[in-house]
This record gives structure tokens, sequence and C-alpha cells, in this order.
């Protein structure tokens, strides 16, 4: 009875990890039909400050509101 157990807990963690490390190429080729950002399209200046991620769950002062000259 425990060897039977131990091959159907075996197998599960088997599939519990293959479908964990499928699941990234799986939304990368979703979402590859439609890109986050647009390449032809310049990025708003407060994206090329802070960068392309923002953290949204953070409480920070807010958008920057000043436009920065680009160097």
């Amino acid at each position: 009875m425990s060897r039977k157990r131990n091959a159907i807990v075996a197998t599960g963690l088997f599939a519990f990890a293959s479908a964990g490390l499928a699941f990234p190429f799986y939304m990368a080729s979703k979402s590859s039909k439609a890109p986050v950002i647009d390449s032809s399209k310049p990025l708003p200046p407060q994206a090329t400050f802070r960068g392309p991620y923002i953290n949204t769950g953070s409480r920070d002062i807010g958008p920057d509101g000043q436009t920065y000259p680009k160097k």
C-alpha cells in the first residue's frame, strides 16, 4: 500500500513541477502576439526616467510631473 501511495505522490509532484516550469513558456507564447510596450512609439517621459516597470503596489509620492530633457 505504501509503495503505491509513494508512486501516486511522486507522480503528483512531477506533474505539479512540470506545470510550474511550463507556465512561463506558455505565458511568453501567449503574450508575444500583443507586446506590452509598443516599440514603434517613443516611451513617455515618466517611463524613461523611472523605467518601464513600476512597482504599482508601493505607496510612493506619486507620478513625477517634471519633464526631463533627453541626453
